[in-house]
């Protein structure tokens, strides 16, 4: 696992998964309420780990993916 980039508020994944969301203009969890699961998972890098911790942290802070 990676360290979280200081420029983004990302719960720890693999640094493959970290360079996808910032690749694709993601730089806050909040912003993935606006994409679907399925989407990210079409990005390059994302795996099914690094969906599950996105999850999980957007479910902590009552937010989910979009449909």
């Amino acid at each position: 696992m990676t360290e979280p980039d200081p420029d983004t508020d990302f719960p720890k994944t693999g640094a493959p998964a970290q360079r996808a969301l910032i690749g694709a203009g993601y730089t806050r969890l909040a912003q993935l309420t606006s994409v679907s699961e399925k989407e990210l998972g079409a990005l390059h890098g994302m795996g099914p780990k690094a969906l599950r911790i996105l999850r999980e942290a957007l479910s902590e802070r009552g937010l989910s993916f979009a449909d």
